[in-house]
């Protein structure tokens, strides 16, 4: 098979929730000695933006997105050790979570993993989040960031509170945010004050290294 015939049969594997074909697939991308990095990214994460473009438009529901997500964690257990962790200059510590009355964490885990493996220190603080528990956990723990994900539009406005909260603190300044997830999107990062919005993992992962070192310079 060749690289795009895997990373396309990861993505559909994916979307359609069959574990074994991905756990298949995964076991190329060792055999090829392909990226494993590159395989979750443009295998995994292009079947999961899928998955949450079909949930919003109601084509996906809930039974469908569980099975994908274990096709996804299936592939995940096998590359994830396998992906290296960079020597990079940036590093920093992020808090991390799907925020309160969703219970989503597909996305929010694959970023989490990504992270670790670009050098992050990552706290995970799972899913349906109470929106204070995302500030005490950074104050606590003198993170730098905030990312926080939702794929439910009735639970976006709580990003908003935990901004909110920053700032009521006297932190604002002190912890930069991001958001992701289908139910949100640029427009809604800047009405709530984000310091920023990633579309897809990928896009977190750069936009969070971008947000690093530009607080490393400030300092």
């Amino acid at each position: 098979m060749s690289t795009e015939e895997i990373l396309a049969g990861l993505a559909k594997a994916v979307i359609d929730g069959d574990t074994d074909k991905a756990v298949q697939l995964a076991n190329k991308v060792l055999e090829a000695r392909l990226d494993p990095y590159k395989a979750m990214m443009d295998g995994c994460g292009a079947g999961m933006k899928v998955v949450g473009e079909k949930y919003q438009n109601g084509e996906m529901f809930i039974p469908e997105i569980l099975l994908s997500a274990e096709a996804m964690y299936a592939v995940m257990d096998i590359l994830g050790p396998h992906i290296r962790v960079e020597d990079i200059p940036y590093t920093g510590k992020v808090v991390a979570g799907v925020i309160e009355g969703d219970i989503h964490d597909i996305g929010k885990n694959l970023l989490v993993m990504l992270l670790k493996a670009s050098g992050f220190e990552v706290v995970d603080l799972g899913r349906d989040v109470a929106v204070k528990d995302f500030v005490q956990k950074a104050k606590d723990e003198k993170a730098e960031i905030i990312a926080m994900s939702t794929l439910m539009t009735t639970t976006a406005p709580g990003m908003k509170r935990v901004i909110d909260i920053l700032q009521e603190e006297g932190i604002r300044d002190k912890v930069k945010t991001i958001i992701g997830g289908a139910a949100v999107s640029k427009e809604f990062a800047k009405t709530i004050g984000a310091d920023a919005y990633g579309e897809e993992v990928a896009d977190g992962i750069k936009i969070i290294k971008d947000l690093m070192m530009a607080i490393k310079r400030g300092r």
